[in-house]
């Protein structure tokens, strides 16, 4: 029997031992397990209290399961599910059992939400939706991955993508008339006007959305500068907690620490880096190095120093610029000036320069205020965004050019416009997941969890 048409099963809760536990099976032989389990099936959707037994007759646990025939269900397929207690040895029992019964098989990680999509019960951007919404810690993050697990984008792709193909149809049936006279003319100009109004609106979708896909993966910013200017003692007031030494040695922070902030909703990953400078040791030279690597890729960089130090930006940059000629950090660069407290540095400066002392603590609250005005202004607007993944603005700029492309081209001949418009369809196809994706399919669905 093919992989797919196995029944598989898995803990769709979290880590054992918990005080319940749920596992769901999903496929043909669902019923059969259950019955198995429990010796008959319950009412549909409703739940029943069940004394589960293996099989050889012995009790497993006292349970609640719940069966739904499919298609109405989550997959599309029969699902079964099993709420125990979540204790290991009742849990290593119940797979057991469910083990031996044939053409049943622990399911991988997606599985379930796979089966979903093929079976139609989501489309690729719902999916990716819901994958978001799993990994989401910040209440943006999580609004912006439940809107797009509710259709906002897929909705929108499917209406788009049957308007295209109504204007190809009318492109086509200009090219099969053609010898009509007037015919061609008739057909020709509400197509354009229905390709010219598709493309604005992709267009300006693909305009609005400023950042919005980054908000999966959040804001990096890099705390960087000399030797013992107070890079550790920033980062540890920031986040609130000691998560970096503290020494008045310099070269004391060796590699690069991260910390997760979630600042007014927006995911904000703080890089502490190693003092750039030159040295002759080689541990130490390789903390630059990373320092200096994930300075270059990060959004915005906190450049601290002491006071009053003179800085100049151009110099600064080519302080972190790789030792292998690599492009010097394209994202944004704040002077921020440490132990304004010992009297050097008069509080901030202009609106990309920051007074504090990371010690006592002065300057740290409108440093925050800044770092969240920032980040709204990088990811634009997340309220109502289309677009959460690079892979979705690819494809919807692939369906763009098309549109544009086919007006273009309809002065020279129906058949190049029709082909642009039936490119533009096959984007938008590849957007929903429902032509020639089998590609992007494992790389998605093998991020989730095992169970979902």
């Amino acid at each position: 029997m093919h992989p797919r048409d196995q029944t598989i099963f898995a803990l769709s809760s979290g880590r054992t031992p918990s005080a319940i536990a749920v596992v769901r099976v999903s496929g043909s032989q669902a019923g059969l397990v259950l019955t198995t389990l429990a010796g008959r099936l319950p009412a549909p959707r409703q739940a029943s209290r069940r004394l589960l037994r293996d099989g050889a007759g012995q009790p497993i646990d006292d349970a609640v399961v719940l069966w739904f025939p499919g298609p109405a269900s989550a997959t599309g397929e029969d699902i079964a599910e099993f709420h125990v207690h979540g204790g290991r040895a009742v849990l290593a029992a119940l797979f057991a059992t469910i083990s031996d019964i044939p053409n049943t098989r622990t399911a991988e990680p997606g599985e379930f939400t796979r089966r979903a999509f093929e079976n139609g019960k989501l489309d690729l951007t719902e999916a990716e939706g819901l994958d978001d919404l799993i990994h989401a810690d910040t209440d943006r993050q999580r609004r912006q991955a439940l809107r797009q697990l509710q259709g906002l984008l897929g909705d929108r792709a499917r209406d788009w993508r049957e308007r295209i193909i109504e204007a190809s149809a009318l492109i086509e049936a200009g090219i099969d008339f053609s010898d009509e006279g007037d015919v061609p003319a008739e057909l020709r100009a509400p197509a354009v006007k229905a390709i010219k109004a598709l493309h604005d609106e992709i267009a300006k979708v693909l305009a609005a959305q400023g950042h919005s896909e980054r908000l999966r993966d959040g804001l990096v910013v890099a705390i960087a500068g000399e030797p013992n200017v107070g890079k550790s003692t920033l980062i540890n007031q920031l986040a609130r907690r000691e998560v970096a030494i503290v020494s008045p040695h310099a070269g004391t922070t060796r590699d690069v620490i991260e910390v997760q902030l979630d600042l007014d909703g927006y995911p904000v990953t703080v890089i502490d880096t190693a003092g750039i400078r030159e040295t002759d040791d080689p541990v130490e030279q390789e903390g630059v190095r990373r320092a200096r690597a994930r300075a270059e890729d990060a959004d915005l960089v906190l450049w601290l120093v002491e006071g009053e130090q003179a800085v100049d930006l151009d110099t600064m940059r080519s302080r972190w610029t790789s030792a292998d000629g690599g492009a010097s950090s394209s994202g944004s660069v704040w002077i921020v000036r440490n132990k304004i407290d010992l009297g050097g540095g008069g509080g901030a400066g202009p609106s990309a320069e920051f007074g504090i002392s990371a010690s006592r603590g002065d300057g740290i609250p409108e440093l925050v205020d800044a770092l969240v005005r920032f980040a709204s202004e990088f990811f634009g607007t997340t309220e109502g965004a289309m677009v959460t993944r690079a892979r979705q603005r690819d494809l919807l700029s692939r369906a763009s050019d098309s549109l544009r492309r086919s007006l273009g081209l309809l002065e020279d001949g129906e058949e190049l416009a029709a082909e642009e418009l039936r490119a533009a369809a096959y984007a938008l196809g590849r957007l929903l997941g429902r032509v020639d994706v089998e590609d992007v399919l494992g790389a998605i669905f093998q991020k989730f969890c095992i169970g979902k």
